[in-house]
């Protein structure tokens, strides 16, 4: 696709009230939804059984499997297939690592269902969904071999995502692996799939440096720190310049680890060059049981705006201190994470997180206008008990890339696949994403993926930037901690 002709006029003004379902498709659909943030600057059901064990005292890993259930020992011999391929005599086999205990552990369940739907839907024949991969059952290029996905617990600790990406190589012969979340697990897990020479896809970590560190295996679908920035950075000043917001200053509050410290670096390079000023930033320990002298820090610097970097625990804590110390600024926008996990609403009641934004790559609210996304959500609810949000599609969406380049690759050999990847060029269609596709640079960072901004109203996520595809206003300033509801 042209980017300069699909990302023509986006951003250029504010539409004025809701725009039509037909309109919002097209924008969609022609990258509106800040494409890499440029315009900005089984066969059967399913089953679950254990396979392996765990080194370490730490819990089994979890496999799921189509068809006639999970295998033991690993990868079996491959043999030739009709289309030229190999044809494991079993499933194939992916580790994925996800933080199924600790404190993100509310949202490595929910990703953990969002990549079991994206194998499901492509171990089964899903022919009503325009999707990669899900008009057949298994995989084609393979002789429709099922996939099976083995499961470990990061705990939301660097050593242990590392330990346990050795222990899924070494002992669950694994074809490649898959997560981590948090930034930090993903940095120490995939520096060891690089060591090992196996592809390592990951949907929803953002700390930039894990696409410039050189790596051969390493691929990333979603966009990272440095482009969510811009969004936000971008929305702030769009506020001020088309909305007649009162803002300029900006504080940031982040935690200690990779993801934090470099959000709070390209938050602090697009500031400059969108016209805001930073006026303080506030580190602190990741997983803190207090904050009380940071959001003291915090009031004292009086900015308009805080951009926050937290997980759920700690966007939690903040809130929470903020309105026992009377700490408002007139807007928060945060860089996902926490802030978009469904358990921050619950946390800290619907009343007080209303008015709250953060960017985000998925709205609840693009399944109006996208029927795979729909479709896809209609499966994830029956599974999860919840819409989709965020984190999860952005796993089920790389999940999805993932499989379709193995199939592709007709093989599962790891220089096959990671060619395969290299290759990959899915369009708008492809995904249930408001992207242009997927297609990866020299970095194997996705250059076609894209941002927007969400605000908590009613105790819903909804998309509220880019104006052209909001489908509703931002409210602003935020309402003081006093005048809301429990």
């Amino acid at each position: 696709m042209d980017h300069e002709r699909a990302t023509q006029g986006i951003g250029d003004k504010a539409l004025d009230g809701r725009l039509s379902r037909r309109r919002l498709l097209r924008l969609f659909a022609a990258g509106a939804a800040v494409p890499a943030m440029s315009l900005l600057a089984a066969c059967g059901e399913a089953s679950v059984g254990e396979s392996g064990g765990s080194s370490g005292g730490q819990a089994a890993p979890t496999a799921t499997t189509a068809g006639s259930g999970a295998s033991s020992g690993g990868s079996p011999a491959a043999s030739p297939t009709s289309q030229g391929g190999t044809s494991p005599s079993g499933p194939v086999r992916i580790g994925v690592i996800l933080p199924l205990s600790g404190v993100a552990a509310s949202v490595g369940a929910d990703e953990k269902v969002a990549v079991e739907l994206a194998v499901k839907i492509v171990n089964e024949e899903t022919p009503d969904l325009a999707l990669p991969l899900a008009a057949t059952a298994g995989l084609p290029n393979l002789g429709g071999a099922t996939v099976e996905l083995v499961f470990a617990d990061s705990q939301g600790k660097a050593e242990v995502g590392q330990s346990e990406a050795e222990r899924l190589i070494n002992q669950e012969n694994v074809i490649a692996l898959f997560g981590c979340y948090q930034s930090a697990v993903t940095k120490t897990a995939s520096a060891v799939a690089e060591r090992a020479g196996i592809p390592f896809m990951n949907g929803d970590s953002s700390s930039p440096a894990l696409t410039e560190s050189g790596y051969q295996w390493f691929f990333r679908t979603s966009p990272h720190d440095g482009d969510f920035s811009k969004a936000i950075m971008a929305f702030i000043r769009a506020m001020a310049d088309e909305k007649g917001a009162d803002v300029s200053t900006v504080s940031l509050l982040y935690e200690d680890t990779d993801f934090g410290v470099n959000s709070a670096k390209a938050l602090t390079d697009e500031a400059e060059a969108h016209g805001l000023q930073i006026v303080g930033e506030v580190k602190y320990k990741a997983n803190t049981t207090a904050l009380t002298s940071e959001v003291q820090a915090l009031r004292s610097q009086g900015a308009d705006v805080l951009c926050p970097a937290s997980y759920t625990n700690d966007a939690i804590l903040t809130i929470e201190t903020a309105r026992q110390q009377g700490y408002l600024p007139k807007m928060i926008v945060a860089q996902d994470a926490g802030y978009t996990d469904p358990a921050f609403i619950e946390g800290v009641g619907a009343a007080f997180a209303e008015g709250i934004a953060s960017r985000s790559a998925f709205s609840i609210d693009i399944t109006e206008i996208k029927p795979a996304a729909a479709k896809v959500n209609e499966m994830y609810r029956e599974m999860a008990g919840k819409d989709m949000y965020d984190g999860p599609a952005r796993c089920f969406t790389a999940m999805i890339v993932l499989l379709d380049a193995i199939n592709r690759a007709g093989s599962t050999e790891p220089d096959a696949i990671r060619e395969a990847l290299e290759a990959t060029d899915l369009g708008a269609d492809d995904t249930i994403m408001p992207w242009q596709g997927v297609r990866f640079d020299e970095k194997h960072q996705n250059i076609l993926g894209g941002g927007i901004i969400v605000q908590i109203q009613n105790g819903e996520y909804r998309t509220v930037y880019p104006f052209e595809v909001a489908t509703v206003e931002p409210s602003y300033p935020l309402q003081p901690w006093d005048q809301r509801g429990a």
